[in-house]
């Protein structure tokens, strides 16, 4: 027999992902203490959770798993192979009726797109206090993108517009916007997307300026260059589209919360967790921390057994996302918005609603 932990060690799945397929009823401990609760698995089990494992990461929906796995030991094997002939299938249909549909989004695309008639050849120049820029990178960084197939997500948006530098990152999952004072710009709005290293040398570059002493940001063409005194961080802009951050920030109000940011990180890291159906950016299942916001302004970390699929008081994140929010808040207290539970969870300064971090729901399965 094994213990969960050690089950977790041979099949490859998490401690949490194994307490997640027993309460589904996929895959079940042989034998469960009932003093202690702990579970135990048998020797055939671990060969089921790397079968378990290899559908999920096909796509196969639960209930289909679970007869699988209820008939993959036996001497008939018709059933198996009839549900994964059936799973591909459906795959097959997906993906044909998902080609004709992306065609017709192409055309579409073909016939809006312009060609272009000219290279970059704005030259762009704005002064920075070097305090509000590295805290406006610090306040991102953690979102940006790393999938080689989105290369246009792989760095930090600088959106320069009047006075105001808005600095963005997105990874999909989650989205953060940053914004500090500019001057010496009047001219029309500017967008350039610096790849990620590049960010990281322009940080660095800060770490040696002292208080809001300005450093000197230019756009040539295609060469983004960032001046503090005699020292500078230069590289090529990345030549791509960033995406419309203004639309997807668009959120209606909902409820606010002030959390104590090391109390609810505590709680996060020692509370309870879910697994995600869902393939996280790695495509493994994440760990998810279930949140319910009270009318009296507090947050819990639901238990197992509370929030379910159907609860509308309550929203689903990747835990590690949040921790991440948090950290780049940069603040011992925080705002927490919630919506619906498929809407956003923003995560606010309480002195700085320029600075706020959005993380997509993840939905829960009953």
């Amino acid at each position: 027999m094994r213990s969960i932990g050690e089950m977790a060690r041979d099949s490859g799945l998490s401690v949490s992902a194994l307490r997640f397929y027993d309460r589904a009823g996929v895959l079940v401990p042989a034998w469960v203490d009932p003093v202690s609760g702990y579970r135990w698995y048998g020797p055939e089990q671990c060969e089921e959770a790397r079968l378990l494992t290899r559908l999920r990461r096909a796509g196969m929906p639960l209930p289909d798993i679970r007869l699988v796995l209820a008939g993959w030991s036996g001497a008939d094997t018709d059933l198996v192979r009839k549900l994964l002939q059936a799973h591909l299938r459906r795959l097959e249909l997906g993906l044909s009726d998902a080609r004709s549909e992306f065609s017709a989004v192409r055309a579409l695309l073909e016939g809006r797109e312009k060609p272009m008639t000219s290279l970059r050849t704005a030259a762009v120049r704005l002064t920075v206090p070097a305090a509000e820029l590295a805290a406006a990178l610090d306040a991102v960084r953690f979102a940006a993108g790393t999938d080689p197939e989105l290369p246009m997500l792989g760095g930090v948006l600088f959106d320069i517009e009047g006075e105001a530098l808005r600095v963005v990152a997105t990874d999909r999952y989650r989205m953060a916007v940053a914004r500090a004072r500019a001057t010496g710009h009047d001219g029309a709005r500017e967008q350039v997307i610096v790849p990620a290293p590049l960010a990281d040398a322009m940080r660095a570059l800060l770490s040696g300026e002292d208080g809001d002493g300005p450093v000197r940001l230019s756009v040539d063409g295609d060469r983004v260059t960032l001046e503090a005194g005699d020292r500078q961080a230069s590289g090529q802009r990345l030549d791509h589209d960033f995406p419309d951050y203004r639309r997807l920030v668009r959120l209606p109000a909902g409820r606010r919360a002030v959390v104590d940011v090391p109390a609810f990180r505590e709680a996060l890291e020692t509370g309870p967790v879910r697994t995600s159906e869902t393939p996280g950016p790695d495509g493994a299942p994440c760990d998810l921390s279930v949140l319910r916001p009270a009318a009296d302004g507090t947050v819990t970390v639901c238990a197992d057994g509370e929030g379910d699929a159907d609860d509308q008081n309550h929203v689903a994140v990747n835990r590690e996302f949040l921790l991440d929010a948090l950290a780049a808040g940069a603040r011992d207290r925080l705002v927490l918005e919630f919506g619906a539970p498929t809407a956003p969870l923003a995560v606010r300064r309480p002195d700085a609603e320029d600075t706020f971090s959005l993380l997509m729901p993840v939905r829960l399965e009953n």
